[in-house]
């Protein structure tokens, strides 16, 4: 049976391609660049064989699309919402960076009423930092009638030659999410980056290739597809560039063609774009094919959710809204006591009451810390009284849909800060 999906800043498919082999079909994916909103309509249509809307623009725009027209009428909302509030590599604002859209796709959960919902995003989010940032969306799901549960989940155990970890939120409505299992690793060890390759390096008649593929033995680090606002294409920062030497593949840049009769290199051959898709585990040309110039599709490659990650999760999905397999009961997994106490708190706490009542050993230090990492995401109201501060948890600070949210004006002066 196949199953309906909705997928939010959906980039250049990498989810859909692996969500429609797990037998979900789009009715809509909404993506805010125009070339990899081509790259989706031209494989929908060629490759997919698929009659699905593609809407350009800001996701969070009612000009784009509108929520509460597929009320009731879609089994899974997905997406990938930006990373960079997340990222280790930057500030990790949570919260209080205006390109957050985490809070708002758990918002539009509640208009939409899927069956099922799938968002994925970086490690970052699962750090300590995060953690009452999760609650936060557990606690809201709940509201709308959804368990949810958080994932860390590693390409490489999919099949996937790269070190890609991506944290990913799956909810479902309490008499689906009894079947909700998550997928298991595909056991073995993930293909090397040399066997992956080997056939496109030698494609051009390059002699070395087979050399090269024995020393590019390993998987690959992460892909980094980066913004608009960051130069040209590259395959990521000095660490990232260090890991690639390693395998004889000089980083700096992306290549127009695999090499050829005679090339020599002093590191070893640059990726073509068809070589990092491989390796972000695309079926490659003619399979899925991306639009515009190398750097635009370079970094359509470096965002996309891994498709056969992607497939993975959605596979195990439709088989909890098909009911398979057995049952099983979800344990409630308390990301952060510290927002707990003080969400359950009747007025402002003091850090010995928090400690008082929540379930782990924490000293005050530790408390204290966690209010500090609450607050860059949370209202915290500090009173002292008796020269002994009370802290009270107000409004959360993300952007869910306020007419009045900075995200407005930013976006309307800097679309690519957003993007």
């Amino acid at each position: 049976m196949k199953y309906t999906v909705v997928e939010i800043c959906a980039g250049a498919g990498g989810q859909a391609l692996g969500l429609h082999r797990a037998g979900f079909e789009h009715k809509l994916a909404v993506e805010l660049d125009a070339t990899a909103a081509k790259t989706l309509e031209t494989n929908f249509d060629k490759i997919l064989e698929v009659d699905a809307k593609v809407a350009v623009g800001d996701v969070a725009d009612p000009a784009v699309w509108e929520p509460r027209h597929y009320a009731g009428n879609v089994d899974l909302l997905a997406g990938g919402v930006p990373c960079p509030p997340f990222t280790i590599a930057g500030k990790q604002l949570g919260a209080n960076d205006e390109r957050d859209l985490f809070a708002w796709a758990i918002k539009q959960v509640e208009v939409v009423q899927p069956r099922a919902l799938l968002l994925e995003n970086v490690r970052g989010l699962s750090l300590p930092r995060f953690a009452g940032y999760r609650q936060h969306v557990l606690d809201q799901l709940a509201e709308s009638g959804y368990i949810g549960e958080w994932r860390l989940l590693h390409a490489s155990d999919f099949g996937v030659p790269q070190l890609r970890p991506r944290f990913v939120l799956v909810a479902l409505k309490p008499e689906d999410a009894a079947y909700f299992h998550w997928p298991e690793p595909q056991g073995g060890e993930a293909p090397t980056v040399g066997t992956t390759l080997r056939d496109l390096m030698a494609s051009n008649g390059w002699e070395h290739a087979d050399e090269w593929a024995a020393g590019a033995n390993k998987i690959a680090p992460t892909i980094v597809g980066g913004s608009k606002k960051h130069g040209g294409a590259d395959l990521g920062p000095t660490r990232a560039k260090r890991a690639w030497a390693q395998l004889g593949v000089d980083a700096l840049g992306v290549a127009n063609e695999p090499p050829g009769p005679g090339d020599k290199f002093a590191v070893g051959p640059k990726l073509t774009t068809e070589m990092v898709a491989r390796i972000q585990g695309f079926p490659g040309e003619g399979k899925w094919d991306f639009e515009g110039r190398k750097t635009s599709r370079y970094r359509q490659i470096g965002n996309a959710f891994p498709p056969p990650v992607a497939e993975a999760v959605g596979r195990a999905i439709h088989a909890a809204l098909d009911h398979k397999g057995e049952p099983v009961t979800r344990e409630t997994v308390e990301h952060d006591p510290v927002y707990k106490a003080l969400k359950g708190a009747k007025g402002s706490i003091r850090a010995d009451q928090i400690l008082n009542g929540q379930g782990e050993p924490l000293d005050l230090g530790e408390v204290e810390k966690r209010i500090t990492m609450l607050s860059a995401d949370f209202e915290i109201k500090i009173e002292v009284k008796n020269n002994v501060p009370r802290y009270e948890l107000g409004e959360f600070k993300a952007f869910t849909g306020q007419d009045d949210h900075e995200r407005h004006e930013v976006f309307l002066k800097n679309r690519t800060r957003i993007s």
